[in-house]
């Protein structure tokens, strides 16, 4: 074992337990202290600056100067009462990660006296420069100017010694150059839709959300291990090594007693959460090794968006001080379960009722089945662009693996359920329905709840099932921002509403009773979706085959999905919400191109560096060695013995050079193909080049060095191996 790699595992295996303290067991008594929530808000501003706050949350009324300057004040007092001496504008840009620039309190005065100051426009809005974040084409990079603008519906609150301010981030234009914008925008659109279903059941609805819960699948590897492994590092997961003899098949990882060391850290990024005002409910060890789950409580997408961010940074940020490190990639290690951020969706109104959840009565139920069979008409309709949300470079490794949804967008309902859509699909008539008909329909919508009971399975083969009271995208990457999916999945199932309503008003404007109405049009819209309706096993090669046959697509290439975003289909959509314009939407497009080849140029650099510096040179290290016993045996040896004697020898000196020349060569291909991709013209043949001409080649080489890897001195092999990196302790 190299020297290096012995260093690492020692430094693994001597880590200290870290004690765990915490100013209260009650998670209650520090839940939300470093948030300028409500409460806080009461109690540091005046009643006409607090109701100035409320209204914007609510309505989406803008807050004029004079309050802004008024809840500036009350929100440095608090801050200040808690030690912040910085405050920053905190936004999500098209990166894929989170930006700050921290600002001190502190300023002169107009007689120069240094005073601590926060003024209410420095609270609304800001002009970061934009000019190094990305933005398809946008902007140029001689136009620096953007703006931060405050979201009140994410509250503030407190890093370290920084007041941290949720904020949309756009163009000099006003275009959006962020993920937080054109969710708002689609959370907004889907309230004023859902509402207005709504009132066909409850004329005092005013108010709909959509609800999220994400759950965060993450690995954890010492830092030692970590650092040891430059592929780890620089990409996120391992371009190289062999499996280990056992890694997750013997099922005894998921839920398993959880680590020591490691349930230590999660007490404690879970304390900070908490004061942070994440609502972390639950922790758990997933399938692999060395993988590990937590999840929240559900709340409203936008906050719960900005929690999942959040969460990832302080879990990064915490790992350190227990001397691990956190792999947020969905695919780390080749071989085992990769990691995934299922999305649990649901809407619920202003008085507190879940709209995926039937209730006790044929009216309720009604809208039960209203909110649940638009929702599948809004995924069958724009099952291509729900896709292009969640796929990327990592979730490419994971998605269509016997361990993650498929690039087959279905929904999985329980056959309890497809047998009442069936129902209704056959019941509801085009004409007027009689007396008998409506009794019959009614005394089956009222046995919803007693169904749903008894069938709340989850098909994990799904990418998005619907389980008891909510839909669960799974298909989610770990690292994602749920930003992505949300914005697609709450537009489309918005614009399906508007649909809805405008096809029941027109029956009604005919003289068609309302409900008989609403009936109708459900019973169109089974028929038209029951296609994306799969109960199966959706890893099968049979449902790929029944799949084409039904006429649902098939995608598992990132770049081939990601053109759905240039659909006219999903042109339509954004425009006609307004959620995104067509320009927007094709920067949306080029960003995630232009990081999907950004990423494979860096693995294969990293890949190749491994290769000529760390692999041949151990692998000709220990060829030299057996060349050497070789020569010995020669010499002790009669000639007429020394092959039978030296076979072992000269057949893996032949082996290895064998591996050794056809590594070096496909590295010098790779890299001859990896320049010729970077003087492609546009991001779309830069794409296709490192896509087709590039990317093969990791897996290409990697066979060889895996295969080497079993050949060589384990005393000479410098990289940590899977055996030691999985089993986490």
């Amino acid at each position: 074992m190299s020297k290096i790699r012995l260093q690492a595992i020692n430094s693994a295996l001597n880590r200290k337990v870290s004690a765990y303290s915490a100013i209260s067991n009650k998670a209650s008594e520090y839940f939300g202290i470093n948030v300028f929530d409500k409460f806080k808000m009461q109690e540091y501003l005046s009643n006409e600056a607090y109701q100035s706050v409320t209204d914007a949350i609510k309505s989406g009324v803008a807050i004029d100067r004079k309050m802004a300057n008024q809840v500036a004040a009350g929100m440095k007092a608090w801050a200040s009462e808690r030690g912040a001496s910085h405050y920053t504008h905190w936004f999500h840009p098209l990166n894929g990660a989170t930006a700050e620039k921290h600002d001190a309190f502190f300023e002169f005065s107009d007689t120069g006296t240094a005073i601590d100051r926060f003024r209410g426009e420095m609270l609304v809005q800001q002009e970061p420069d934009a000019s190094s974040f990305p933005s398809g084409g946008i902007r140029n990079t001689f136009e620096a100017r953007g703006y931060s603008a405050w979201d009140p519906t994410s509250p503030a609150f407190i890093i370290d010694s920084t007041l941290c301010i949720p904020t949309i981030f756009v163009s000099y234009t006003g275009e959006a150059l962020d993920y937080k914008t054109p969710l708002l925008k689609a959370l907004n659109i889907l309230d004023q839709s859902a509402t207005e279903v709504c009132k066909y059941f409850n004329r005092d609805t005013e108010k709909v959300i959509a609800t999220l819960g994400w759950e965060q699948e993450y690995f954890l590897i010492d830092e030692a291990l970590f650092y040891a492994r430059p592929d780890l590092h620089l990409t996120g997961r391992t371009l190289l090594g062999h499996a280990s003899a056992r890694d997750q098949q013997l099922e005894d990882h998921y839920f398993g007693a959880i680590p020591q060391r490691v349930s230590n850290f999660m007490k404690d990024f879970e304390f900070e959460a908490l004061k942070l005002g994440i609502p972390v409910k639950t922790r758990h060890n997933e399938v692999a090794p060395g993988q590990f789950e937590c999840a929240p409580v559900f709340e409203e997408a936008n906050l719960a968006v900005d929690h999942n961010m959040l969460l990832m940074s302080l879990m990064e940020k915490i790992a350190m001080k227990h001397h691990f490190r956190v792999l947020l990639h969905e695919k780390p290690y080749k071989g085992v379960n990769g990691s995934g951020k299922h999305n649990n969706w649901s809407l619920m109104d202003d008085k507190g009722k879940n709209l995926l959840s039937p209730g006790n009565s044929p009216k309720s139920n009604l809208q039960f089945l209203t909110f649940f069979i638009n929702t599948i008409k809004a995924v069958n309709e724009h099952a291509d662009l729900l896709r292009a949300s969640i796929v990327s470079s990592g979730n490419e490794h994971r998605l269509g693996a016997s361990e993650a949804p498929p690039a087959i967008m279905s929904i999985f309902v329980g056959s309890k359920l497809s047998s009442v859509l069936e129902d209704l699909e056959k019941k509801v008539s085009e004409k007027k329905m009689t007396p008998d008909e409506k009794t019959e329909l009614k005394l089956d919508i009222i046995k919803i709840p007693e169904i749903l009971l008894d069938n709340t399975d989850r098909n994990r083969t799904s990418p998005f099932a619907f389980t008891g009271n909510r839909f669960e995208f799974r298909a989610v990457g770990s690292s994602a921002n749920c930003a992505a999916p949300m914005i697609a999945l709450n537009t489309a199932v918005a614009k399906q509403l508007i649909d809805f309503k405008a096809e029941v008003d027109n029956l009604i404007e005919k003289d068609v009773k309302k409900d008989e109405a609403i009936f109708r049009v459900l019973r169109k819209y089974i028929t038209e979706s029951k296609k994306i309706l799969f109960e199966g096993n959706g890893y099968s090669e049979e449902w790929k085959k029944e799949a084409e046959k039904r006429g649902l697509s098939n995608i598992p290439d990132v770049t081939e999905a990601l053109k759905a975003f240039l659909s006219n289909k999903s042109k339509k959509l954004f425009s006609e919400t307004k959620v995104l314009s067509e320009r927007e939407l094709v920067a949306r497009y080029e960003i995630k191109l232009e990081y999907y080849f950004k990423k494979i140029q860096i693995e294969a650099r990293v890949l190749g560096d491994l290769a000529k510096n760390h692999i041949i040179p151990v692998a000709f290290s220990y060829q030299n060695r057996l060349i050497e016993n070789a020569k010995g045996l020669k010499e002790i040896v009669n000639q007429n013995d020394f092959l039978a004697s030296a076979h072992t020898q000269i057949e893996t000196i032949k082996e290895i050079s064998n591996h050794v020349n056809l590594i070096d060569n496909m590295v010098n291909k790779m890299i001859d193909a990896r320049k010729d991709a970077n003087n492609k013209n546009t991001i779309e043949e830069k794409v296709f080049a490192y896509s087709k001409n590039v990317k093969p080649f990791l897996e290409k080489i990697r066979y060889h060095v895996d295969k080497l890897e079993l050949i060589v001195d384990d005393e000479l092999w410098s990289l940590p191996k899977y055996r030691e990196m999985l089993f986490t302790r």
